[in-house]
């Protein structure tokens, strides 16, 4: 295969912060700078408004956000889209290429949370819960089951089978049962193990099935101090 240069006149809009030939260089010249990568992750689950993408990341200013916005659109890894009327609105949608990252942020997740200063009782947004299920299944041994998952506007479900599906949808006449909650607290009954009757969790449903989902996910084990 030749290798071809990339000039001036086709970097146009790329960074070049190592020129370093390696792709892991160019994946952080991508995806790198502070934040860029998270909001990948919160469009993993389909376009988003500017406003739920604040929302989602408590910490990011509007202006940086509209910076990270517009350098992932030139890097091709997004696009802007304006749905069709009575809506109207602006939007923000990974590319197919953008949606083949999940693959490379699942394999980080995992692999960080082994560390030691990992905390998962810190502050996690909807998509991120979410696809912290699709990362983590390794499989439910011929269990089925389907769980909606309420976080006050955002509405999620899981289609347990052979795979893991998550979808951003309603549950109600889905699910065998719905969880309405906050995402920390779902984390700390499906990976901290705390019973589902001592949290804040209102059920819908049947809760055995609730109970069955969250034995499917642990956390990988920390990595040892030496």
């Amino acid at each position: 295969m030749k290798l071809e240069k990339v000039t001036e006149q086709t970097r146009v809009a790329a960074k070049r912060w190592y020129d370093d030939a390696c792709g892991t260089a160019h994946a952080l010249e991508l995806v790198g700078e502070r934040w860029s990568l998270l909001i990948v992750r919160e469009l993993m689950f389909g376009p988003r408004r500017f406003g739920e993408l604040r929302a989602a990341l408590p910490g990011i200013s509007a202006n940086v956000l509209t910076q990270r916005l517009a350098g992932l659109e030139a890097a091709g890894v997004l696009r802007r889209q304006t749905l069709a009327p009575p809506a109207s609105v602006q939007v923000y949608g990974l590319t197919a290429w953008g949606y083949e990252a999940e693959e490379s942020i699942q394999a980080l997740g995992r692999w960080a949370a082994r560390s030691p200063d990992h905390d998962p009782t810190l502050p996690i947004s909807p998509a991120s819960i979410m696809l912290s299920f699709r990362t983590m299944f390794k499989g439910a041994g011929g269990w089925r089951a389907t769980i909606g998952f309420r976080f006050g506007p955002e509405s999620f479900v899981i289609r347990v089978a052979d795979t893991l599906e998550v979808t951003r949808e309603e549950p109600d006449g889905v699910a065998d049962v719905v969880l309405a909650t906050e995402p920390t607290i779902v984390a700390a009954f499906v990976y901290g193990k705390v019973p589902l009757g001592e949290l804040p969790i209102a059920v819908t449903g049947d809760a055995a099935v609730a109970r069955g989902f969250a034995a499917l996910f642990t956390l990988p084990p920390k990595v040892p101090v030496e």
